[in-house]
């Protein structure tokens, strides 16, 4: 049994698949998915997992070289937990945002109930 990170079957699976410049979102729970984007949803009752919870997860799990969020997601938990990890995001406009869905790998849907509680998240390299 894996004791450490994420625990997760699904989730663990695509991020194994991940390579470099792939774009995982992390979602709020009212984000639309674009059919044929594969999905993890996380989502258990509203607020449960947190956004945070799930992003912090993520970024111990992969190496990230870039993100980007909307605009309007500006100074909110989202901004905060990128700026620890060391990452400026690019900004976009929401709809920006969301026309951007579905050339992405993967998107990890969370419970989050805050507006704009949405990131793209570019994969990078170890080496």
């Amino acid at each position: 049994m894996k004791k450490t990170g994420i625990l997760n079957a699904p989730l663990n699976a695509a991020i194994g698949r991940l390579g470099h410049g792939h774009l995982v979102v992390v979602a709020d729970c009212g984000l639309p998915i674009p059919d044929g984007v594969p999905a993890v949803d996380l989502a258990l009752v509203q607020g449960i997992p947190s956004f945070s919870d799930v992003l912090g997860a993520l970024l111990d799990e992969i190496e990230v070289e870039g993100a980007i969020m909307a605009e309007e997601a500006g100074g909110t938990a989202v901004d905060s937990l990128l700026a620890q990890a060391g990452l400026q995001p690019e900004t976009v406009t929401h709809e920006e945002f969301k026309a951007l869905l579905p050339s992405v790998r993967l998107i990890v849907r969370t419970g989050e109930a805050t507006p704009y509680a949405n990131v793209i998240l570019r994969s990078g390299v170890t080496f």
